[in-house]
């Protein structure tokens, strides 16, 4: 097939799921009003909540849900094929993972603000509140403490993007402080990225490497980089993380439109096969499609990431509710498309040219080399080299230089794992907070202090990714994020489906893909219980034990106080 005629298909799919379904949503199902006072007003201070034009929050909330996640999962998921990763991308991102970062945002606007897991106690029971704050902050835990050592390796792979990256931050604070005097937003946004792009130059002109070995440096960058997240999540929101984040959504777009150019100048056919009948076949090393598929395919069709997001840091800076429909719906959809050129790029961009061991690759030749078994293309590397080198095959066809094409893709691939990094940090601080506030409203001491809150977290995923040499302590939990992930979206699906039965307002449209996600992300978490018993990794086994304890306890008390808000007159 031509990948040009499926990106058409896609781009005018997810306009329309904008333009009816989710719509729909926005005014029929949640009603959407200008009168609802929005939390970013009634608890504004200047920190975390802060009123925001919609564009630059949609920028935020963006580049927040977005990170890595949109880019390695579907670069991965072509293995099986790129059709069934397609549908999934496509389909689960307008019926679940759309319907799931919007109505978290909604449901946690009109409960002051709250996050998803301290919206149980009102919505559910409170015994429940504890349940689904111990899955969020395993969940913010993994990813601090992973994605730092993450962008550390990319650091040390792509030497080239360290100088744009870390020059982000005083172009941002730049950007950020002009936006304040209220100069216009839309064209310092644009000054700023032609400064980035004159960075990414002098990146590729000048690489950083650290004059020690990989593990140390690996290291060295984790220390800088939990140094920096300390300052960036405590931080008054509006003064570095929003103007970096609004940066970064005009870097992506700016990235994702010149592949569209490059697929409509190349229109290159897949060389992936629609089905890779080998990765079905008798002794081939690919696990079963499913459940896996549908846990390594998440930011770009439904992740539970997203949800914390929403009602962690994006719910505090909205300034209208009919803004949520545009930053909850779009941006996911948004992402999504991502995902379709990621699709892309791996699965026909790389058919146009992949140098390997010495030979030169084309076509078909050239994924079945990079696709040949699962543990030569399950790597980190090999996940994000497919999609820089199809990428950067796509931007030659425009007249853009390989090497400088791949620079370009290097440097917004690091700048939005970085992202994930502070804003995760945001939203566990406020979570933690959460936890640590008593029934009229107060954060008890010492947590009521942002710099101590956050400080802990530092130190806990510090602690945890330095507990084995190179940084890779961290990857002792990472077997659980993806499973965890989609639990969690499972979950926060479940909260708002019991919040519009409350209301009598239909609940089709969030539990079936509450069930839906439920039951692949259970499947996936006993067959890796199994794993974890058969290999002696007793400290998952227990893990995993207590969230799927956790889980039964949240899904049957979801489903009793279902049962009796629909009993209950309208609330």
């Amino acid at each position: 097939m031509n990948s040009l005629i499926l990106v058409i298909l896609a781009l005018a799919g997810y306009l329309l799921a904008y333009r009816f379904y989710g719509r729909f949503l926005g005014n029929k199902l949640f009603r959407l009003s200008s009168e609802r006072l929005m939390p970013a007003h009634e608890f504004r201070d200047g920190i975390d909540y802060v009123p925001t034009k919609p564009h630059i929050i949609f920028g935020h909330h963006f580049t927040t849900i977005a990170g890595l996640g949109p880019i390695v999962g579907p670069a991965i998921g072509i293995i099986w094929g790129w059709l069934p990763a397609f549908l999934w991308v496509f389909l689960g991102s307008i019926f679940m993972g759309a319907v799931h970062d919007f109505s978290t945002l909604v449901v946690s606007a009109r409960n002051r603000g709250r996050s998803i897991g301290e919206l149980t106690a009102d919505i559910i029971s409170p015994s429940t509140r504890y349940a689904l704050q111990f899955i969020m902050q395993l969940l913010l835990f993994i990813v601090l403490a992973v994605f730092a050592m993450i962008v550390s390796s990319l650091f040390v792979m792509y030497p080239e993007a360290v100088i744009p990256v870390w020059a982000q931050i005083p172009v941002a604070i730049w950007l950020g402080r002009e936006i304040r005097k209220g100069k216009n937003d839309l064209l310092y946004s644009i000054l700023a990225l032609l400064l980035l792009y004159v960075f990414v130059l002098v990146g590729v002109r000048f690489p950083v490497s650290l004059p020690w070995s990989t593990e140390v440096s690996v290291v060295v960058w984790c220390i800088l980089l939990f140094i920096y997240v300390f300052f960036a999540s405590t931080l008054p929101v509006q003064k570095l993380l929003q103007p970096r984040d609004y940066i970064n959504s005009h870097q992506l777009l700016v990235a994702m439109a010149f592949l569209i150019l490059g697929i409509f100048v190349a229109h290159p056919d897949f060389s992936a096969p629609a089905i890779n009948e080998s990765a079905f076949a008798p002794g081939s090393d690919v696990p079963d499609l499913a459940p896996l598929m549908f846990i390594v395919i998440a930011c770009g069709a439904i992740s539970g990431f997203h949800s914390l997001a929403s009602s962690g840091t994006t719910v505090k800076q909205v300034d209208r509710e009919q803004d949520a429909l545009p930053i909850g719906f779009g941006a996911m959809i948004t992402e999504s498309f991502l995902a379709v050129l990621v699709i892309v790029a791996a699965g026909a961009g790389l058919g146009m040219g992949l140098e390997a061991d010495g030979e030169f690759f084309t076509g078909v030749d050239a994924y079945r080399h990079h696709y040949a078994s699962w543990s030569s293309a399950s790597g980190l590397s090999a996940k994000l080299d497919a999609f820089i080198i199809g990428s950067a095959n796509l931007f030659s066809s425009l007249g853009v230089p390989v090497r400088y094409g791949a620079a370009f893709v290097v440097v917004f691939i690091v700048s939005f794992a970085n992202t994930t990094l502070d804003s995760a940090a945001r939203i566990q601080r406020i979570s933690l907070q959460e936890i640590f506030t008593n029934s009229r409203g107060e954060i008890r001491k010492p947590m009521n202090n942002r710099y101590v809150a956050t400080l802990l977290i530092v130190i806990a995923a510090g602690g945890m990714t330095f507990f084995k040499p190179g940084g890779q302590g961290a990857m002792v939990l990472w077997p659980l994020f993806g499973s965890l992930n989609q639990l969690m979206a499972a979950l926060a699906l479940g909260v708002v489906t019991v919040y519009l039965s409350s209301r009598k307002i239909s609940v089709i449209y969030t539990l079936l893909p509450m069930l839906l996600i439920l039951t692949l992300t259970l499947w996936a978490m006993v067959e890796n219980l199994a794993g974890f018993l058969r290999n002696g990794e007793y400290l998952l086994v227990a893990i995993s034990a207590v969230i799927l304890v956790l889980t039964g306890w949240l899904t049957l008390s979801s489903m009793g106080a279902l049962l009796r808000r629909k009993r209950s007159p309208k609330s």
